[in-house]
């Protein structure tokens, strides 16, 4: 019994900062504005692209990431910078044409599931960090277990986004779409921000 409070315990340790640095539910919006225009089927291939970009990022990093780092001499700082350059140059596209990705490209229009959806918005810098941090106080299995938890929500949030877009409407979506996009280049500016201010520090 006690054994099984301790799991329960410490999964809820693990859960709650990779849910924190996911941003599952935040994640969403920006998720129907870079997949409003797309067909139904397509988008349904990117929430499936979306999520397995994630989990082979995610797992990829836990078994080899600190050696990566200091194979390629990278930093957390310079996924901050190169992340936060991606969503900035997304947003800027979006909030210029009105339009995140070509969608008369099926193919484009599905591979959004895995830049940027999958990473850096679902596993970027944030969850990375997190994770290094985490397999270094808890067992491994507990925080994998933790992260796939995580993406099965957000799996979950994202299979329902069909029905968000037809409450709010083409005109709603589009409004809310605009302010998403315009939060997510102010995110974008604060990730390259934070990156450079610790490359410097």
């Amino acid at each position: 019994m006690e054994n099984i409070v301790n799991f329960l315990r410490e999964l809820g340790l693990t859960f709650v900062p990779l849910f924190v640095a996911m941003d599952v539910v935040g994640n969403l919006p920006i998720f129907i504005a870079l997949t409003r225009e797309t067909k139904a089927a397509h988008r349904r291939r990117a929430v499936h692209l979306s999520t397995l970009t994630a989990l082979g990022v995610g797992l990829g990093f836990v078994a080899i990431g600190k050696a990566i780092f200091l194979l390629l001499n990278i930093e957390v700082a310079d996924f901050l910078v190169a992340g936060g350059i991606i969503l900035l140059v997304l947003a800027i596209q979006y909030l210029i044409t009105g339009k995140g990705i070509e969608t008369q490209n099926s193919s484009a229009s599905e591979m959004v599931g895995v830049v940027p959806l999958g990473t850096p918005l679902i596993v970027g810098p944030a969850v990375l960090t997190t994770l290094l941090l985490l397999i270094d106080q808890y067992f491994i299995a507990i925080v994998v277990l933790s992260f796939i938890f995580n993406l099965v929500i957000q799996w979950l949030l994202f299979r329902k986004a069909d029905r968000i877009v037809d409450f709010l409407g083409n005109t709603g979506v589009s409004a809310i779409s605009k302010i998403i996009m315009l939060l997510l280049a102010a995110i974008a500016v604060k990730m390259i921000r934070q990156g450079i201010l610790t490359l410097l520090g």
